[in-house]
């Protein structure tokens, strides 16, 4: 298992990964419009979804997938907020959904047929999905102030 999050990690740092920061907090920005240099997209391999929508400000996201039909969404709606999904393998799906302030979520996932899903809604909570093997599923939902789960399933 430590292997496999070793690799994701290291697919998620050298640019396979769909990032997203806020950009809310445009202090970055020079007078007059101009971003800077131009992001570089890759577009995703056929078979993989990732989609990251936030609303707010200093929320962090990103997603790495590698393998076929694969399904990676995280939205965040508050500020200062973290979520993370990685997957390797083939029929995942994964998403998390982020409302309040300081919450953190991480769905890890390998093999096949698996479904993770982190909803968080409050402030200061943290949630952790780490799933190996085929035919897993996991639901995490916090509603409330300084919760902290995590689910690790491998089969």
């Amino acid at each position: 298992m430590a292997r496999l999050t070793t690799l994701l990690m290291c697919l998620t740092l050298i640019g396979q990964a769909a990032l997203a920061d806020d950009l809310m907090d445009n202090a970055d920005l020079a007078v007059g419009g101009d971003l800077g240099e131009p992001l570089s997209m890759q577009p995703l391999p056929a078979g993989q979804q990732a989609l990251i929508d936030q609303n707010g400000q200093s929320n962090r996201a990103a997603i790495g997938q590698d393998g076929q039909a694969l399904l990676g969404r995280i939205v965040q709606s508050g500020g200062a907020q973290e979520a993370y999904i990685l997957q390797q393998g083939s029929d995942l799906m994964a998403t998390i959904t982020q409302q309040g302030y300081g919450n953190d979520a991480s769905i890890t996932q390998s093999g096949s047929n698996n479904r993770a899903q982190i909803e968080q809604y409050g402030n200061s909570n943290s949630a952790s999905i780490v799933q190996a093997g085929t035919g897993l599923s996991s639901s995490v939902i916090q509603a409330g102030s300084g919760q902290h789960v995590q689910v690790n399933q491998y089969r």
